[in-house]
């Protein structure tokens, strides 16, 4: 089991566009079981290949304790009018600000063996899919708050322990 050490906040990787995955091999099989060994620690809903330093387009989930993983992830398709909605980030601990998500998502990608796959669904797994999709594309989410709470949050963020200057 590989638990691998989430970036944080400041970190360059966390806000560059991945790389699609071109090769599937040993490496690539290594970085998703990396993926699913740290998405299972309790209280986390997804981790992105990029929060753990990996410029590729993959991400795990782990929502209602369901499992899993998509290589190549593309957010194809948001439906209902965004509402706000608790958010956190394991790149930015310690804090949870109100922002607007779609209800409903739905991505797809591909599994270790190239076949496609789906993940639909409302909630917090449509919120997850839109979080780790963003991350994919070099985005963080503090990056969509409302502008009077995205002031709020860069200051808490500036001022907490871990931020790197």
């Amino acid at each position: 089991m590989t638990v691998r050490p989430i970036r944080l906040f400041g970190d360059p990787v966390l806000r560059s566009r991945t790389d699609d995955v071109v090769r599937f091999d040993d490496a690539l099989r290594r970085l998703v079981d990396d993926l699913l060994d740290t998405v299972r620690v309790p209280g986390r809903a997804g981790v992105a290949a990029n929060q753990i330093g990996v410029g590729l387009r993959a991400f795990s989930y782990n929502i209602d304790d369901e499992i899993g993983y998509v290589i190549n992830p593309r957010l194809v398709e948001v439906r209902g009018e965004p509402e706000p909605v608790d958010e956190g980030c394991l790149s930015i601990p310690g804090f949870g600000f109100a922002r607007r998500r779609h209800p409903w998502a739905r991505v797809t990608g591909v599994d270790l063996d190239g076949s496609p796959v789906e993940i639909a669904g409302e909630g917090v797994l449509a919120q997850a899919l839109q979080h780790e999709t963003d991350h994919l594309d070099g985005k963080l989410y503090v990056e969509g708050l409302e502008p009077e709470v995205k002031r709020e949050a860069m200051r808490a963020i500036r001022h907490a322990g871990w931020f790197v200057r």
